[in-house]
């Protein structure tokens, strides 16, 4: 009787401690860039030590270049519960919350320490629940970073009116075709694995993307220039369905944020380091790159993208909240 008794004890404690014992958990992430770019090694490594910390029992399974599908429609099942994580940004996620869509705002934050302090605040707090709550949608972590978005071309941009009449790929989400309009282009929406093929047809003019993906695609083959006009500091979000996340017991649920955060944190002061060897790899191969770009300017035009947005007063309250 006293075995069956401490027996009980024991699987009552186990369940309030949020512990599965002997149920294990598969999820399949999706994510658009290819397998030689930083943020595949980053989430291989951060699948590996979740695996190692749950005995095996929680595994992650990293899908490279849209293997699984495009974004949006990974994110539309995820928040239907099947268990799928995909690596997008505030701009589509602002398509939920309006509000999360000022991290992918032209010239918002300009370094990563500000990144990881916006993680910090209640108001972004707020926002992640309302997502989660709301939508369906929970963001594991936001501090996996990319580096500079500059716009790549064929003729050399150093202020907004070079941009006129070009049409540069833009991921579809209003934050970030308002924000290629307003700094001056055209935006033309396009899945990111289509990019390469539409620089071949010329059925546009240019993208505005990271130095890591120089490489990862072969850009020099089909753009002549790269413009630093760092107007996009891209932030990343690593996001899981709500529904399949409150499935997993509470121990694992933090073990899988723990692990993003460590692993994006890495992965971000990585390609920072690789940054200066990618432009001088770019050159090697060709590309021009434009360093007298007239910032000033277009961070003046930048904020045509805020108005439009309805994002300005968003953005100004986080500022007023970094500063404190």
């Amino acid at each position: 009787m006293r075995k069956v008794k401490r027996a009980w004890v024991y699987a009552a404690l186990t369940a309030l401690a949020g512990l599965a014992v002997g149920q294990s958990y598969t999820l399949r992430f999706n994510h658009v860039l290819g397998p030689n770019h930083p943020y595949h090694a980053g989430f291989l490594s951060w699948a590996e030590r979740v695996e190692q910390r749950t005995n095996g029992n929680l595994k992650i399974l990293v899908f490279h270049s849209s293997q699984l599908g495009i974004e949006e429609d990974i994110i539309e099942q995820l928040r239907q519960g099947v268990p799928l994580g995909q690596n997008t940004d505030g701009a589509r996620l602002g398509n939920y919350v309006r509000e999360l869509g000022v991290f992918n705002g032209p010239y918002f934050v300009d370094d990563y320490n500000s990144v990881e302090r916006l993680a910090t605040l209640p108001i972004v707090q707020g926002w992640i629940e309302r997502l989660a709550q709301q939508y369906g949608i929970r963001v594991l972590c936001f501090n996996w970073v990319q580096g500079y978005r500059h716009f790549m071309t064929n003729r050399p941009v150093r202020r907004p009116e070079d941009l006129k009449g070009l049409r540069i790929r833009t991921p579809p989400a209003p934050v970030w075709q308002e924000s290629v309009r307003a700094l001056g282009a055209t935006p033309v929406a396009l899945p990111f694995g289509e990019i390469y093929s539409a620089l071949q047809q010329r059925a546009i003019d240019g993208v505005e993307l990271v130095y890591a993906n120089v490489p990862d695609m072969s850009l020099w083959e089909v753009l002549r220039y790269i413009n630093e006009t760092k107007h996009f500091l891209l932030i990343n979000f690593q996001i899981v369905g709500e529904a399949w996340y409150q499935r997993l017991p509470a121990n694992y649920r933090q073990i899988l944020r723990e692990e993003c955060v460590r692993a994006g944190r890495e992965t971000s002061l990585r390609i920072a380091r690789e940054e200066g060897q990618i432009r001088e790899l770019a050159k090697q191969r060709g590309m021009t790159v434009v360093t007298d770009v007239d910032l000033a300017a277009f961070r003046r035009a930048a904020e045509t993208a805020y108005q439009r947005l309805g994002l300005k007063t968003v953005r100004d309250a986080l500022y007023q909240a970094l500063k404190r």
